[in-house]
This record gives C-alpha cells, sequence and structure tokens, in this order.
C-alpha cells in the first residue's frame, strides 16, 4: 500500500438561503457571518490534521459550500495563506473556489485571485429565468453570464459552470437551450448534471413535476452530443472539458485519492500505509457546535474495513472514463484482486458488457456509463 497524491477539502457553510434541491450541509444566512471567528476555527482544525499527513504535499484545495464567495476577499487571503503555513502546498496547486453569480459576490473576484485563488465554479443551473425561480435561486439570466465575463477577466487558470437538467417541467428544447447558451461561454470546465430529489429537502417533501425518463435520456444523448461536437471531452459522469483542463481535485476523489476536510460537516479519507489502513473523517456538523470550543472538531472516524475496500475503490474509480491502471487497485487499497472475490466479480462485469479489460486496465464501456449503477451492483 501506497500513500496517494493529497487534497484539502475546506467547507464554508453559509448561503444567503437554502435551495429547496439542495442536501449539502449548507444554513441560510440569519446574521452577519462570523468570517474571522469561523476562518481562525479552520485553521486550528487543519493544525490538528496535519499529524495525519506529515509533509505530503496537497496539491489541489476546493473551497466549497454554501456559498464560499460570501466570505470577503481578505478574509479568503487569510484563510489560504494560513493553509500554506500549516501544510506543505504543492507550488502548482489547484485552487478552486465555489462562487453564486451574484452583483456582490462576482465583484469580489479580483481579489479572490489576489488571494490565491485559480479557479472558481460558478453555480449557474439555469440561464432560464422560470426554472431559477423553481430551483430557489436569487440571481437572473444576466448576473450569471456577467459572472461568466468577470470569471474570465479575472486572470484564472481556468473556471467552471454548474449547469443542471432534468429540471421541473423542463422540455428537451429548454434543456438545449441552456446547453447552448453555457457553451456559447467557452467556460474551460462544464459541470453538467442531473437533478435528483434527495431525502431531507423541501423537493422531497413537496415532490416537483419532473420529466419522463424517455425526456431525460434524450437530454442525456442529445446534450453530450452536442457539447462533444463543441470539443467537450467527458472524463467523469457529469462533467466535461476542454482538453487538458479537468478539475483536478475531483479527479484526485475519484482516483481514490487522499484528502484532508476541514470545517462543518466536511469529510475527510486519509491512508497509512506503514498501518496498512485507510480511514475516514467526519467534522462536526453544525457551525454552532463546530465553533464549540469544548468540544473536538471531529465528529466521527473509522477505517475502512479489509472487506469494503474493493467496492469503495471501484465505486470511485469507475465514475471516470479513463481507464483504470490494475496497478493502482493493489497500490492504493493493499490487496489483491483474488481477495473478496473481486476477480469473479470483475469477470462477471466483463462478460455483461459493462465493463472493458485489457492486460493492464480496466474501463467502463458505453454500456456501462448507461447503467452504471447496474455495474457497481455486478462489484458490490
Amino acid at each position: 500500500m501506497i500513500a496517494p497524491p493529497l487534497s484539502l477539502y475546506i467547507h464554508i457553510p453559509w448561503c444567503v438561503q437554502k435551495c429547496p434541491y439542495c442536501d449539502f450541509n449548507s444554513h441560510g444566512q440569519k446574521a452577519d457571518l462570523p468570517e474571522k471567528a469561523y476562518i481562525a476555527h479552520l485553521l486550528d482544525d487543519l493544525a490538528n490534521d496535519v499529524s495525519l499527513v506529515g509533509n505530503r504535499h496537497v496539491h489541489s484545495i476546493f473551497i466549497g459550500g454554501g456559498t464560499p464567495s460570501l466570505f470577503s476577499a481578505e478574509g479568503i487571503a487569510t484563510l489560504l495563506h494560513g493553509v500554506a503555513q500549516r501544510v506543505n502546498l504543492a507550488p502548482d496547486a489547484e485552487i478552486t473556489l465555489e462562487a453564486n453569480p451574484g452583483t456582490l459576490e462576482t465583484d469580489r473576484f479580483p481579489g479572490f485571485v489576489a488571494a490565491g485563488v485559480n479557479r472558481i465554479s460558478i453555480g449557474v443551473q439555469s440561464f432560464q429565468g422560470d426554472k431559477l425561480k423553481r430551483l430557489g435561486r436569487i440571481h437572473d439570466s444576466t448576473q450569471a453570464l456577467n459572472a461568466v465575463g468577470f470569471a474570465r477577466a479575472a486572470g484564472l487558470r481556468s473556471f467552471n459552470l454548474d449547469l443542471m437538467h432534468g429540471l421541473p417541467e423542463q422540455s428537451l428544447t429548454d434543456a438545449m437551450s441552456d446547453l447552448d447558451l453555457a457553451i456559447a461561454q467557452h467556460p474551460p470546465h462544464l459541470s453538467w448534471y442531473q437533478l435528483t430529489i434527495e431525502p431531507n429537502t423541501q423537493f422531497a417533501s413537496k415532490p416537483p413535476r419532473l420529466p419522463e425518463d424517455e425526456v431525460l435520456w434524450d437530454i442525456q444523448q442529445q446534450g453530450h452530443d452536442k457539447l462533444t461536437a463543441a470539443g467537450y471531452q467527458q472524463y467523469e459522469i457529469s462533467a466535461y472539458s476542454q482538453a487538458g483542463m479537468q478539475c483536478q481535485h475531483n479527479l484526485n476523489y475519484w482516483r481514490f485519492g487522499d484528502y484532508l476536510g476541514i470545517g462543518c460537516g466536511a469529510h475527510g479519507k486519509i491512508t497509512l500505509p506503514e498501518k496498512g489502513q485507510i480511514f475516514r473523517t467526519v467534522k462536526v456538523k453544525h457551525p454552532k457546535g463546530y465553533m464549540d470550543l469544548a468540544r473536538p472538531y471531529i465528529d466521527e472516524q473509522w477505517h475502512i474495513g479489509a472487506d469494503d475496500l474493493p467496492f469503495e475503490f471501484m465505486m470511485n474509480r469507475l465514475r471516470l472514463t479513463e481507464p483504470c491502471p490494475k496497478q493502482d487497485y493493489a497500490a492504493f487499497t493493499g490487496l489483491k484482486l483474488s481477495q473478496f472475490g473481486l476477480a469473479d466479480k470483475i469477470a462477471k462485469a466483463v462478460d455483461s458488457g459493462l465493463l472493458l479489460e485489457d492486460t493492464d486496465s480496466w474501463q467502463v464501456s458505453e454500456l456501462g456509463r448507461r447503467y452504471l449503477n447496474n455495474l457497481l451492483e455486478t462489484l458490490v
């Protein structure tokens, strides 16, 4: 077993208001944000976790939420400066910050770049006013397009547009119109994913009318063809990029890399090769509890059992369209294919046409991408 590449996830939980589809750990802003206090806790949290990774390089940082762009550029600068003092940050590290297209946040883009951010992910979701209203979004299409202009002018290494499909009452024409407008902005990266109804959300308690399965399939197929024709490469189930512009942070997740997670409810995964162990951490979820000096930041911590590792590895790795080197399995899990019946399960998936195999690698087939859940069920 070896230690895979290492990333850092930072969670900022506040947003202007909670969207009805959102099941992330986010909290609507009800008062002034405790920006300085929360950043101090984030850095203390990180200092406690540093012993887990020693002098390993951190290759990417992702500041997610919530809406991290609600924090000031000065606050983000303080945060990133503190991170650089506590971890061994790679000189070319990708540093992403999530942002909403509101006027206040986009005005801060140049300050975020000066603070060290080199990639911004803009939560557009749709360019159509009725769909944005239904999703509980507080921006309009003009603000979304302006945000793209600000991102392009800010001197970033890259930027991403988040776009959803399968929205309430969305037609194929609606979905393709959104995608056409997104492509016309020439973003280096596009996250294009289907809305799903998650438990414990407003949509779960009052489900909206979503497109029929046949419409969803047409949206996915025509959208994929449209993106491919425009020069975008699908490298993950719901992620497309121009050549060489994949999100390095997300690639590390799906390649079964390690990551520290700091902030409210943040998840982490750490490999300890000397002990032959991989464990996960979850931080205290609510801001009040997280910033309570009388309790630790870690809420849960557990080792991944050896019998769970084969599926966990495959569940992550097979989201990617690229081949998975067979050597990565042994290197990152410390297991042999013969253990826990994985070799037989892979053979079954190959026979079913869901998985491709050669001497050195596995790769999800086109059929497997369409029926990914079936593929994963084969490997349980």
